[in-house]
Parts: C-alpha cells; structure tokens; sequence
C-alpha cells in the first residue's frame, strides 16, 4: 500500500498534535498513528527558507514601506470564478503568481518609488524654468511717505502695470546634489535588482503551496487505503465473532481501529481544502474557484553539487546580494554629500519678460545674476549630517557582509536538507514495504485464528505512520531542491530544473 506521495516535511509530524485542532489518533494497539500534516507546518517550513530571502530590505534606503515573506503569501484577485473544475498545473501557478502575487505587486511599486526619488535628485541639477503674467493696478498716497510737493497732487494713480517674466535657475557647481543624485541613481538599481528577486520569492512560495496540496492528496489516498484495511480487519473481525472463534473484544478493537482511519480521512480532506485555499491566495485565483492539481512530482534525486561550487554561483545570481552591494554604494556616495556640505556653490538665476503700462507699451526687462555661496559656520549640522550617513554606511556594509554569509548559510542548508531527505526518503519507501507485509502476516495469522487481532491494530498503526514518514520525505526533498534554486538564485527562472521536472 505504498504510496506514491509527496507531503508535509518531518517536522509535521512532531508538532502535529495540537495543530489546527489535528491530534494524533491512538490505535487500539496503543501506538500513536501520525496524525495529517497540517497548514501551520507547512507555513513554519515555508518561514525557515524564505524568512532569510532579502527581499525585506527593498526599501531601506528610499524610504519606502518593506517588502516582507509573508507577503508573497497574498495576491490581487484576477478574474472571476468560472463554472467546472480549473486544471491547475505547477507551471500554470507559478506563472499566474509572477502576475498577481502581492510581493511582486509591491516590488514594483518599490521600483517607481525609487524612480521617483531618483527624478527629485536630478532636478536639483538641471535648469528649473518657470513663468508668470501678472497685472498691477495701484494708487499711491505719497503723503503717507512723507512726500510732498507743489503743485503735485498727493495722490497718485490708479495706474497698472502689465508683465509677463519668465525665470530661470541653474546650478552650475554643487558638489552635494551631485553626489545625492548619484546615491539615488544606486539607490534605484538596488530596487530594481531587489525585485527581479521578487520572482525566486514567489517560486519558493507558490511552489511550496502547490507541493503541499500535492502532500495532502498523497496523505488522502493513503487514509483511503488504511481506511479500506480498517474495514477488512472489522469484517473479519465480526466474522471471526460470529463464528465462535474470537471475542466480542478483537470486534471492538477493530471498530475503534476502523473509526480511527475515518477520522484521520476527515481531516485530511479538510486539510487539502485549507491548503488550497492558501495557494489560491498566493496565485490570485478566486477563493470560491474549484481547481484541480494536475502535475505529480515524484522523487527524482538532486543533480550532484558540491557547496563551494552553489555559493560560488549564488554570488553571482542572486539579485538580492546585487541590490545590496548597490545601496552599500549609495550609501557610500550620501555620506561623500555630507562632507560636501561645506563645498562652495556656484548658482545662476535670471529673468526675462516684457513690462509696461499696457500691452501695447511694454519693452523688454531682464535681471541676470550669479551667485557663488559657501556655509561659513554650521558645525553641527555639518558633523551630524556626517554622523548619520556614515552610520548609514555602516548598516548597509554589515547588512551586504550578513547577507553573504547567509545565502551561504542557505545555500549549505539546503544541500543537507536534500542529502538528508533523500536518504529518509529510501528508508521510509523500504519502512512502508515492510510495514505493509507486517500488516499482510499479521491479518493472515487473526484470520487463521493463531492470534487475536491485537497484532493486526498494531501493524495498522505501523503501517500509517510509515506512509505518513514516506510521504513527507518525498516532500522534503523536493521542498529542499526549491529552496537550494532559491538560495542559488535561479528558481525564479528555471525552476523546473530545480524540481528536474524537464519538459513536464
């Protein structure tokens, strides 16, 4: 009754009890069978791989809200729910959360928010032009002033004035702006690189969600079957009873043996349809849209690779690491503008425009001036400036040096992750043959009367938590090959290889 399965990782199995109301069931045996993987331990796996991604940081140097994992859990609904059932294949979701997966969404919104700060950088060095038309009426009391002589009235006016200027301002040497604007034009490609990252964030995660509800109909059919094995033993169990050959007790036994897979299938079922929900969430699909997996990933063992030769092609793909080394620049070219601060500047501004009494008098005006300004005493503003842009520098370079060491952290992490499920997952696929014809002898010797059926309720147990080890190393090992394209920083673009799923 092997199962060709993928599901939840080990941990599922420990913190199973408690989770979502989903305990552990008790075989009449007295052995604890593995209750279903729940959603709690899906996300806490999901957290453990992700949580370290770096897409968090996309805005630390423009000011804008973070982009953080859990994020990448949520979408922006796309279409309307249609009638029948959605054929929802592994490339189908991924490719739909690329469109509407809310992380996604905010790093994009990231990109022209850095843009923007970048524009308002640049204008501080380029001609700022603006123009006006104004009409004046006025009347003057010159008495007011002093002002009197005779045979002048004292009262001038109305008399108006027509102009029609135009003004312009240019910096010709600022040695400040022009460092600022540099650290913006770092500051956005950092942003644009954060969010090509963006895409390996939500392989990692859609993937993740589709795997599980993979997991969970693996876990079904599973149920099913020790379900169907439950029923085999309480027939003959009844039969046995019927007979005269065996107690009312091995009847109840298997009764309670029987209710237990029911119940075990229940929240199985309910656990696929939770899950589902989570994936729809993640790929902006409507919550109310009946959808249907339509791809299985089988275990297929990982291409050999050795940790050198994975960090080595991290360093170079992994768009997060970039956009680091990118604000580290930044934040270099921001702290050489607050040493500019005490820089001379250098600024021209002019006017042009027609003045006079009426349209038909105005003359041409114009004023030109230049201007060269220097601060002569700011002491404390200019070290302050100083203070907080150097300590600036200081969390980008240890946030860029963290994160390598990280990513290489990641990177090792998921090779033994994948070593060690595969490994699990042959013991457990040579646990579930041998528990299934455990199970086999032992229904053979209660139906020849040898024993009660106290053997057969324990190889039942047996049976099931052997599945339930099978199917989440199967799920571990391919959890792990996503989470090492992740680390590596091409799960965003193939990670069909990541999976070794080819041209599936």
């Amino acid at each position: 009754m092997a199962a060709t399965v993928l599901a939840l990782p080990l941990a599922a199995q420990q913190t199973s009890q408690g989770n979502n109301g989903q305990g552990q069931g008790t075989s009449a045996g007295g052995r604890a069978a593995s209750g279903p993987a729940t959603v709690q331990a899906a996300q806490q796996t999901l957290q453990t791989i992700s949580g370290s991604g770096g897409s968090g940081q996309s805005s630390g140097a423009t000011g804008g809200s973070s982009v953080s994992a859990n994020d990448y859990k949520g979408s922006l609904v796309s279409g309307t729910a249609t009638a029948g059932v959605l054929e929802l294949s592994l490339d189908d979701a991924i490719q739909r959360g690329f469109r509407t997966n809310l992380g996604v969404i905010l790093q994009s919104s990231q990109i022209q928010s850095a843009n923007g700060s970048r524009l308002q950088q640049l204008q501080a060095l380029l001609p700022t032009v603006t123009g006006s038309a104004t009409v004046t009426v006025q009347q003057i009391n010159l008495a007011a002033y002093g002002l009197s002589f005779p045979g002048i009235p004292t009262i001038v006016g109305p008399f108006q004035t027509v102009d029609f200027r135009a003004y312009l301002s240019q910096s010709l040497l600022n040695v400040q702006s022009i460092q600022n604007y540099l650290a913006a034009k770092h500051n956005f490609q950092g942003t644009k690189l954060t969010a090509e990252d963006a895409r390996n964030m939500v392989v990692l995660t859609v993937g993740n969600a589709y795997l599980t509800c993979i997991a969970d109909e693996s876990r079904i059919t599973a149920e099913e079957a020790e379900k169907a094995n439950a029923k085999v033993s309480l027939d003959q169990a009844t039969a046995n009873h019927d007979a005269g050959t065996s107690p009312r007790l091995d009847v109840l036994r298997a009764q309670v043996d029987y209710q237990n897979a029911d119940q075990q299938l229940i929240q199985a079922r309910n656990t696929l349809e939770k899950d589902k929900l989570a994936l729809a969430r993640a790929i902006g699909l409507p919550l109310e849209q009946q959808f249907r997996l339509a791809d299985a990933v089988p275990f297929d063992a990982a291409k050999p690779t050795t940790a050198e030769q994975s960090f080595s092609d991290a360093l170079k793909n992994r768009k997060d690491l970039q956009g680091l080394a990118e604000r580290v620049q930044g934040a270099e070219l921001q702290k050489k503008a607050a040493v500019a601060e005490q820089y001379p500047k250098v600024d021209v501004t002019g006017d042009f425009g027609t003045l006079g009494r009426t349209l038909g008098s105005n003359h041409g005006t114009y004023t030109a001036t230049g201007e060269v300004s220097a601060p002569i005493l700011q002491i404390a503003k200019t070290r302050g400036d100083r203070d907080v842009a150097d300590a600036q520098l200081q969390q980008q370079r240890a946030r860029y040096s963290d994160q390598v060491q990280q990513v290489n952290a990641d990177v090792r992490g998921a090779l033994l992750d994948i070593e060690t499920a595969a490994k699990l997952v042959e013991a457990t696929r040579s646990n579930v043959d041998l528990a299934n014809e455990a199970l086999s002898e032992a229904q053979q010797r209660f139906r020849s009367g040898v024993t009660d059926n106290l053997a057969v309720s324990d190889a039942q147990a047996q049976t099931q938590q052997a599945n339930d080890q099978y199917i989440s190393a199967l799920y571990q090992h391919n959890v792990a090959k996503l989470s090492l394209a992740r680390a590596v920083g091409y799960a965003g673009t193939d990670y069909k290889q990541a999976l070794q799923l080819g041209g599936k």
